[in-house]
């Protein structure tokens, strides 16, 4: 069950989104924490995310065998050309996205966000790769949109404001176009996944810091011990990890299979909200997950039945 071009086998690729999904579920949770114990910014915080992940990665980049970093030759000029076109669909994703939360609200940018992503991809991955997702994909998708919507709406009082889902859409059709050329350049061969994760934070960085400055750089805590555990977990698990698994993951299996399963981030977070931050367990927040999970499990089994049912490479 591997796939041709990548190498990776599909089963190993959709344990990596997985742990990824599960990992961004837990970046809400640090951030209300941080919220808590500084003032600092959303923008500020997802530059020092980012920037610190690049530390990390570049570390781990350097320490690697040589034997691994030279398994995969891939010429300058297209790195470079996939770490900027990664670096800023991350970061107008990422900045779309907590500019969304703030003009119309949590729930609303959230599942505008999230749910548009799923059908962008499927409608882009039709159009330009040729991937079908069948009945059965097109009905989990559908359980998966409609899981996000009850855990996200489920608690009423949400507010739309037009300027907000706007900026919801804008933020899914960058995360949109993210996954698709990591897919396609999975399917090319020859693409470094780890590379790709190290150089597209750098690009992010780059283009989050003129807006982390305007915003505040620096927090002010009264307990900086504190804040700085919270953000090497934010920088090296649902950052750093969460990346790397997730561009390496993304380029072995079907681009809306990735999608639905990166649904897991809200019920991660769901989760996280009820057992770390003292949260009520909601019918609405159970029915959500339920159906969210159901439908990622669905997929699932669809892309590993699909895998079975491919040539083998000659």
């Amino acid at each position: 069950m591997s796939n041709t071009v990548s190498g990776l086998p599909i089963g190993r690729g959709l344990l990596y989104l997985i742990v990824a999904g599960a990992a961004w579920g837990t970046a809400g949770a640090a951030a209300s924490l941080v919220y808590r114990t500084s003032d600092m910014g959303p923008v500020a915080l997802s530059f020092w995310r980012c920037a610190v992940g690049f530390v990390l990665l570049l570390a781990v980049h350097l320490l690697r065998p040589r034997a691994r970093t030279a398994s995969v030759f891939e010429p300058l000029g297209r790195k470079a050309l996939r770490a900027v076109a990664t670096g800023i669909g991350l970061a107008v994703f990422q900045t779309a996205y907590f500019a969304s939360v703030d003009a119309t609200g949590l729930a609303v940018g959230t599942v505008v966000t999230l749910g548009a992503g799923p059908v962008f991809i499927a409608v882009g991955a039709r159009l330009t790769l040729g991937e079908r997702l069948g009945r059965g994909g097109v009905a989990a998708v559908a359980g998966a949109l409609t899981g996000l919507a009850v855990l996200a709406l489920g608690g009423g009082g949400a507010t739309v404001r037009p300027w907000g889902v706007l900026l919801a859409l804008v933020s899914a059709a960058a995360y949109s176009v993210m996954t698709l050329l990591t897919r396609k350049w999975g399917r090319d061969g020859g693409a470094d996944a780890a590379g790709t994760s190290l150089w597209a934070f750098a690009v992010t960085s780059l283009c989050l810091l003129p807006f982390a400055l305007a915003e505040g750089l620096v927090p002010h805590t009264a307990d900086p011990v504190r804040l700085g555990w919270l953000l090497a977990y934010i920088a090296a698990v649902p950052t750093a990890l969460a990346y790397a698994l997730y561009f390496a993951g993304a380029a072995a299996v079907r681009s809306a299979t990735v999608s639905v399963i990166m649904l897991l981030e809200p019920v991660g977070a769901a989760v996280l909200a009820v057992v770390l931050l003292g949260e009520h367990l909601t019918a609405p927040t159970l029915a959500g997950t339920l159906l969210m999970l159901g439908s990622v499990a669905g997929l699932a089994v669809a892309e590993t039945r699909g895998a079975r049912r491919e040539p083998l490479p000659a």
